[in-house]
């Protein structure tokens, strides 16, 4: 066996055992918390303005803004994109 499968299979026996509740070495990566609200506040733009510019449908741009849904994958680096350089976005988007 190759370097490169042993260890890919020393992660996957190690996961399925933490998956059964044993104790074992492993590391938890949580994402960190994102506040749509906060992003959309930053951007100065209303629900229907944001959700159309990026979109996202009002309902669920409504739902992350009240916690109720989390945004993930795409959505959730889209969102991050913009709450770092929402001008680039939104010109990128324009083109």
């Amino acid at each position: 066996m190759s370097k490169a499968f042993k260890s890919i299979k020393a992660g996957l026996t190690e996961a399925l055992a933490h998956a059964k509740g044993k104790q074992v070495k492993v590391r938890m990566h949580y994402p960190q918390a994102i506040d749509v609200k906060a992003i959309r506040a930053k951007v100065g733009m209303t629900q229907t303005e944001f959700a159309s510019s990026f979109g996202i449908s009002v309902g669920t741009l409504r739902h992350w803004e009240r916690g109720d849904r989390e945004p993930h994958g795409p959505a959730r680096v889209l969102l991050h994109v913009v709450s770092k350089q929402p001008k680039a976005v939104l010109s990128a988007l324009s083109a």
